[in-house]
Formats: structure tokens, C-alpha cells, sequence
């Protein structure tokens, strides 16, 4: 990981300026940008966001997206013009929002600054992660409060602050639904939900079929491959909810991470009936891409002779898309798909 610099924290005053002065975009004068009717009210709605009441007078007209899984969930709602800003891109824009994405300020190529966010004279931040809202990020979500800025972080990464026993994929939902009384786009948030629904629904259509005299098939999500050693899915992050829909069991269900680092002979100890490898080649660091992660399962002594990698049980899917996002959909039809032709459904 690399380290973190210590961003100068954004006074009340500069940024107050900042905001006053700062204009509106010429979209953020169109009224039917902002809703699904231009005849009738739209956004500004009080919603609940990761523990914290977000009272908005109006829809916002500048937002600013702190990655990019925030980035692609405006796009998605088409709220492209509501941007002034995106930051911290990982991959590459899937083609479908391009157009879209290129007409949107790049705040910063990486993790933003509360200098580089201040810039962009925002009236609504959000984040995949509250990590993100740090004193040395791009401001603390109190500092931003104090100045009239809301912050908004996706439900996935507070789930505490919901009802319990909400899947992530339901916490993801729930993402769309509250951007949407937001920005006043609550039919396309609604219809974005839906059709995302539908989608897990059908990945899990076959999951009882998946079990093997009472066993479900084990699986190793092989997230990334950092100095030699193998990051992998553990019980926090979405390819454990992934596997328990189409009926699979996530090996590394006993560590309480998202994606702990592990050993290779930990990884052939748990002896999975297949592998899911994250194909993060976009990303462009070293060990990322789904050729040299498959290079590294035959290199090693131990996990070359596991029947998953001997027998080539290798599902690839796009990396970004195992952590949650408005694509995290496609990587879970993948799997389905994947276990299928691996012959786990029938």
C-alpha cells in the first residue's frame, strides 16, 4: 500500500467562499436532468446515510463522486449532468458510460485531496467507503457537515447502521433508492434496483442444484497477487454473499476481512473444488492480471497439484467487479454461468 500524505484540511471560510462563488453547471439548470417528470418536484428529499440525517433543501447540482464505484452509480442513474466532479478511477470506464464520463471534471487521478475537493466547489459528496472522508482524504464527513456540504457513503460499508440481516446486495439497493429521492430520479433508481434483483434472483435459481450429496462445491476467490503472496475473499466482502447465492461455500468463510492476505500452502490446505480469479489487468500492478495469477497457482508447489488448477476449474471475472458496485451483478452471472459449464449445476 502506498502511504498516505497529510492533505491540508479545508477551512470553513475558503470553502464556505468557495461554495458561494462557485456557480452552477449549465445542466443543473435543466429541471428534467434532475427528475423523471420535469412537471413535478423534484430531489432534495432527507435521507439516512451511514448513520448520519442528510437534510438537502434541493437536488444537487454538483456532486462529486470520490471513486469510482460512486462515479459509475450516478452514471448508471444518469445524473451525469449533476457532476462537478469524479475521482480515484481504478480501471477503465466501461464503454457505455465513456461518453458520459468524459465530460466530467477529473478532481483527482487518485484518492482526492480536501484541496483538490474544495476546487470543485461541491454541494454533495459520496463514497463507496467512509474511508475515504479522513482528516489527511478529502475531509472528515463532520468538517464537510459544518459547511453545509452532505457526505454520502454507501451502505455496504456501514451495514450496522441498517436493518440487520440486509444482504449486500440489498445494502446496494438501497444505495440507488436513497440516490434516488436525492437527485429526484426515483423511477430510474427504482427500475435500476429492480432489474439488479432480478439479476441475483436468477443467479440463485440454481443453487440447491449446486450441492453434492449434502456438500456444497468450495471456492477461492483470487483477489490479487501482491509480492508473491495471495490476497483472496474472506467473510466480509461481497464473494462470500456471491457464493451463498449459487450455492457454493466461500473457502476463507472463517476470516473475519474482506480480502486478507494468505499463504499459498493455506490455499492448497483448503483444498477448493474450484477458483474464481479477479482480473484486475486494467489496474496495471504487478501480479494483477488473470494471466500471471493463473502463472502463480501452476508455480507453486502445493496449489499446482490441486485438482482445481490441474483440471483447469478457473472461473475469471472482472476483478472490479467482486467488490460492491452497480457491476457487481455481471461478476455474480459470471459465476453462475461459470459453475454451470464446470459442471456444478446441472
Amino acid at each position: 500500500m502506498r502511504p498516505r500524505h497529510r492533505a491540508r484540511l479545508v477551512t470553513a471560510a475558503t470553502l464556505t467562499l468557495l461554495l458561494a462563488t462557485g456557480g452552477c453547471s449549465t445542466a443543473g439548470d435543466d429541471p428534467a436532468a434532475a427528475g423523471d417528470d420535469p412537471a413535478s418536484p423534484v430531489g432534495g428529499a432527507s435521507v439516512t446515510s451511514c448513520g448520519r440525517e442528510l437534510d438537502l433543501g434541493e437536488p444537487p447540482k454538483r456532486a462529486v463522486a470520490l471513486d469510482q464505484t460512486s462515479t459509475e452509480t450516478l452514471l448508471e442513474l444518469g445524473l451525469q449532468d449533476r457532476m462537478a466532479g469524479t475521482a480515484n478511477l481504478k480501471t477503465k470506464i466501461p464503454d457505455r458510460y465513456r461518453d458520459a464520463y468524459a465530460a466530467i471534471p477529473v478532481v483527482a487521478p487518485k484518492i482526492a485531496t480536501g484541496e483538490q475537493l474544495r476546487a470543485a466547489a461541491p454541494d454533495f459528496v459520496l463514497a463507496g467507503s467512509v474511508d475515504l472522508f479522513t482528516g489527511d482524504r478529502a475531509g472528515t464527513r463532520e468538517e464537510l457537515g459544518a459547511l453545509h456540504v452532505p457526505t454520502f457513503v454507501s451502505a455496504v460499508d456501514c451495514p450496522r447502521s441498517h436493518e440487520p440481516g440486509m444482504t449486500p446486495f440489498e445494502l446496494l439497493f438501497s444505495d440507488y433508492e436513497r440516490l434516488g429521492k436525492v437527485f429526484g430520479v426515483e423511477e430510474r433508481a427504482a427500475k435500476l434496483a429492480e432489474g439488479q434483483r432480478a439479476a441475483v434472483a436468477k443467479a440463485g435459481e440454481n443453487a440447491s442444484a449446486a450441492a453434492r450429496d449434502g456438500r456444497k462445491p468450495s471456492v477461492v476467490y483470487l483477489y490479487s497477487v501482491f509480492n508473491g503472496m495471495p490476497y483472496v475473499a474472506g467473510k466480509t466482502g461481497l464473494p462470500d454473499e456471491m457464493s451463498r447465492i449459487v450455492g457454493a461455500r466461500n473457502a476463507f468463510d472463517d476470516v473475519n476481512e474482506d480480502w486478507p492476505e494468505v499463504s499459498w500452502e493455506e490455499v492448497a490446505k483448503r483444498a477448493p473444488d474450484f477458483i474464481v480469479i479477479g482480473d484486475l489487468s486494467e489496474r496495471g500492478r504487478p501480479g494483477d492480471s488473470a494471466a500471471e495469477k493463473r502463472a502463480a497457482l501452476a508455480a507453486d508447489p502445493l496449489v499446482s497439484k490441486l485438482p482445481a488448477v490441474r483440471d483447469n476449474k478457473i472461473i475469471v471475472v472482472p476483478g472490479i467487479e467482486l467488490d460492491p458496485s452497480v457491476r457487481s451483478v455481471h461478476a455474480l452471472g459470471l459465476l453462475a454461468e461459470g459453475m454451470k459449464d464446470l459442471g456444478y449445476v446441472r
